[in-house]
């Protein structure tokens, strides 16, 4: 890297931490998560308002290329978060209405999104239109668990029946949207699927038997007195994640799940304190400056100055799948689980939240090229609607009053108690944790 790139790389960097956290703060200002600020940070400095030539300037090729590699180390160490807060035992005892809420909402956007695909497919894709089909189901579908977890602790609903039916739909909806999106990667990229499935089967496993006993062992060697990990399994740590996103990405399918698999296996240790020890040393590298790497790059992808009418009713159309689907989806299932319709209306603006999720998902598609410029920009705008609506959506919704009801306990069927760690915004201030909760863990939303 010459001395001239360098300065470059340097300065946008600069650039992009300051504009990033300007807007990350702005947004929190107006009641959104931080990450929607720090997209439209990176629009604004894309070619939507810029356009290409200056944009170009400020960001050239060579620059944006190293900018590229930072983040993807930044996309990794956030879906080993996203991995570490998927807390199966949430899902213990899950009752009827969890499991119709999270099969319904699922499902709903999968079929309408497929259906959409078609008509989309003749102006945005070339070649095998199943991987096509596939990747634009899966993108419908999504839901932001982090986002989501800390919409509930900011609104004080970890403790509700609300809260914690909806936090353990979105983390069926994860390992269904993880596990989908792995199988389009190898149907897109035209690998033999059958050979990728087969090799993904016994490495999972041997994450699950090995890796993880192998983790817990290590972190009792490495244990200061204060009962925290020390420096040795942090970086251990961040090693295996690497290697393991190394791994899934030789195996065919993409860097994320292999991240993202090595968090769900990561030991939580007493109470957590390992798990949250581990990610209070590494959130702020990847919450202050890797993710906002990222969402700027994003957002540079990102032109909505070329948007003629035909697009503009392909957005609306996208809008109305995305949130049509997730709504009524999560309503239905929630109604026929029992729920009320209040709290099922709830849910399904709840479930409506994609947040970081869907950039990663999105970014996905356009990396192994199932997605073309246009068409990302379109699915991005939705990402960024949809996850601004659901605050303002549940208060609505909610008007103020308790989503159970003052006198309503929390129904154990439905429930398993409140997530192990409120969430934290990117820069890692804690959200409040809820009545009984555990100290908060710090996870970018």
């Amino acid at each position: 890297m010459s001395a001239s790139q360098t300065v470059q790389l340097l300065v946008a960097l600069a650039l992009i931490l300051g504009l990033a956290r300007t807007m990350g703060a702005l947004a929190r200002r107006f009641g959104q998560p931080a990450v929607i600020g720090e997209i439209l940070a990176g629009v604004m400095l894309g070619p939507t308002l810029l356009g290409d030539d200056l944009s170009m300037e400020l960001f050239p090729a060579d620059v944006r290329s190293l900018l590229a590699a930072l983040a993807a180390v930044g996309v990794a160490l956030f879906m080993f978060l996203v991995g570490t807060e998927l807390d199966l035992g949430l899902l213990r005892g899950s009752g009827r209405a969890t499991i119709s809420t999270s099969l319904c909402s699922t499902l709903l956007p999968l079929g309408l999104g497929a259906a959409l695909a078609w008509p989309l497919l003749d102006a945005h894709h070339e070649g095998d239109p199943t991987g096509f089909v596939l990747f634009f189901a899966v993108a419908m579908a999504v839901t932001a668990f982090p986002v989501l977890a800390r919409i509930i602790a900011d609104r004080g609903l970890a403790s509700t029946r609300l809260g914690t039916t909806s936090l353990a739909c979105a983390a069926i909806a994860d390992l269904l949207a993880w596990s989908l999106l792995a199988v389009v990667v190898a149907v897109a990229t035209g690998g033999r699927l059958e050979w990728k499935l087969a090799l993904l089967v016994p490495y999972a496993v041997l994450m699950v038997t090995v890796v993880r006993p192998l983790l817990r062992r290590a972190a009792t060697w490495d244990a200061p007195k204060g009962g925290g990990p020390g420096r040795n399994f942090v970086a251990l740590v961040l090693g295996g994640l690497l290697l393991s996103g190394a791994c899934t990405e030789w195996l065919g399918m993409h860097y994320v799940f292999g991240a993202f698999l090595f968090g769900a296996v990561m030991p939580r240790g007493l109470n957590g304190t390992l798990r949250d020890g581990v990610l209070e040393r590494i959130e702020p590298l990847c919450g202050l400056l890797l993710l906002p790497v990222y969402f700027v790059l994003s957002g540079l992808k990102v032109d909505l100055s070329r948007l003629n009418g035909s697009d503009l009713g392909e957005l609306a159309a996208i809008m109305a799948v995305a949130v049509g689907g997730k709504f009524l989806g999560a309503y239905g299932g929630a109604r026929w689980g029992g729920l009320d319709r209040r709290n099922a209306a709830a849910l399904g603006a709840l479930l409506n939240t994609r947040g970081l999720t869907e950039l990663v998902v999105l970014g996905v598609g356009l990396e192994i090229g199932v997605l073309d410029n246009r068409l990302y920009s379109l699915m991005v705008v939705m990402a960024v609607t949809t996850t601004a609506l659901t605050g303002p959506l549940l208060g609505l919704i909610l008007r103020g009053r308790s989503p159970d009801g003052p006198d309503a306990p929390r129904a154990a069927a439905d429930t398993a108690g409140p997530p192990d760690a409120a969430e934290a915004d990117p820069d890692g201030s804690p959200a409040p944790s809820a009545p009984g909760a555990s100290p908060p863990s710090a996870k970018p939303s």
